[in-house]
């Protein structure tokens, strides 16, 4: 099992997202996602959350909310739960991430980049304002096949 955050970080209307194109070895090759990571030993949540917002894009955090709790079962992978959150307090400045190439993207806009299925069907929550919720995303491959 694998534990991770993504973060979707908001400004002026905006995500930061993360275009995924620096990897050799990248499952989230060539797709874009938000910013976050696996859990270290001993981290929180929130612990993780903010060590990988700081180290993918230099920005401290200071006001975020705790959105939901995405599981993900892949054919080709370990069971994967993560813990998502919308950021909308920060300060500092974005940096050069060595994951990939960071972008402020309208929100409006989100939905037409190359994301995986899954990562819809979450955004689509995110961008209506729905509360707090939980979501199994079943993938054979990169095709998504089941959704709960």
């Amino acid at each position: 099992m694998q534990f991770t955050t993504l973060c979707y970080i908001e400004k002026d209307g905006k995500y930061l997202m993360l275009h995924r194109v620096k990897k050799n070895q990248d499952v989230n090759a060539g797709k874009w996602i938000g910013v976050g990571g696996h859990f270290e030993r001993d981290e929180s949540p929130d612990e993780c959350l903010i060590r990988e917002v700081r180290e993918e894009t230099g920005l401290e955090l200071t006001h975020y909310t705790f959105r939901g709790i995405i599981t993900f079962v892949n054919s080709i992978c370990e069971t994967e739960y993560m813990c998502l959150y919308t950021a909308d307090g920060f300060t500092g400045k974005v940096i050069d991430c060595d994951e990939g190439e960071l972008q402020w993207v309208e929100k409006s806009k989100v939905m037409n980049l190359n994301l995986w299925e899954g990562d819809k069907v979450f955004l689509k929550r995110l961008l209506d304002g729905s509360g707090f919720f939980t979501l199994k995303l079943v993938y054979n491959g990169d095709k998504l096949i089941e959704c709960k």
